[in-house]
C-alpha cells in the first residue's frame, strides 16, 4: 500500500454525521458561519475520493459535483457498476485497494461513515481532520463504529472556527 488516506469530515457533539435519514442540514446550517475550514486546501492536495453508496447518493443532491479532477471510487456492494461514469464502483475493500495501488494514488480522501469506519478496521487510514459542530442531534450515523482493538492517535493541533465549530487533527499509529 503506498497511499497515504485522510478523513477531513465534521460531526455532532455527539459524534453523528448525519441524522437517522441522512440530512445533514444541522451542518450546512451551522457550517457557512465556520469561516476557512481548511477543507479547499485539504482538496488540493488529494488525488483521489473514496465514498460509500449512502455519501456518493448524497453528494448527488448537491446539484453540482465537487470532485471535479479528483478520480472518484465508491465501495459499494448493491450500487450498480455502471452506476455513473464519472466513479469507479469496488464491491470490497481488497478490490478497492488493489485498484489504488495498481493506479498509483497517492492521496486519498475517505468520506462516508462506513467508509471511515471499514479504513479504519483494515488500518488503511493516517490522519483524521473532525470538525465537531456545536450540537446534540440525539441519534444519527455515528462516525465510529465497534473496534475489535484500540486505535492510538497522535493529536496534533485543534482550532477554534468561527460559529463555535471546534476542529482538531490526528495522527492514527498503524
Amino acid at each position: 500500500m503506498t497511499f497515504h488516506a485522510a478523513v477531513f469530515i465534521a460531526t455532532s457533539l455527539d459524534g453523528f454525521i448525519a441524522r437517522p435519514d441522512g440530512s445533514i442540514d444541522w451542518l450546512t446550517e451551522r457550517g457557512e458561519k465556520a469561516g476557512d475550514t481548511g477543507y479547499d486546501e485539504f482538496m488540493a492536495a488529494v488525488d483521489t475520493v473514496v465514498l460509500g453508496r449512502n455519501t456518493y447518493e448524497k453528494v448527488l443532491t448537491f446539484g453540482f459535483w465537487p470532485y471535479e479532477g479528483k478520480q472518484v471510487e465508491v465501495l459499494s456492494s448493491t450500487l450498480p457498476l455502471d452506476a455513473d461514469e464519472r466513479i469507479i464502483v469496488h464491491r470490497t475493500v481488497e478490490a478497492l485497494v488493489q485498484t489504488l495501488d495498481d493506479r498509483g494514488a497517492k492521496r486519498i480522501y475517505a468520506d462516508g461513515g462506513r467508509v471511515v469506519q471499514t479504513f479504519l478496521r483494515a488500518g488503511l487510514l493516517n490522519e483524521l481532520t473532525i470538525t465537531v459542530v456545536p450540537v446534540l442531534l440525539g441519534q444519527g450515523i455515528p462516525l465510529f463504529g465497534e473496534l475489535d482493538h484500540d486505535i492510538s492517535l497522535t493529536h496534533n493541533a485543534t482550532r477554534t472556527l468561527g460559529a463555535g465549530l471546534i476542529q482538531s487533527d490526528y495522527t492514527i499509529h498503524r
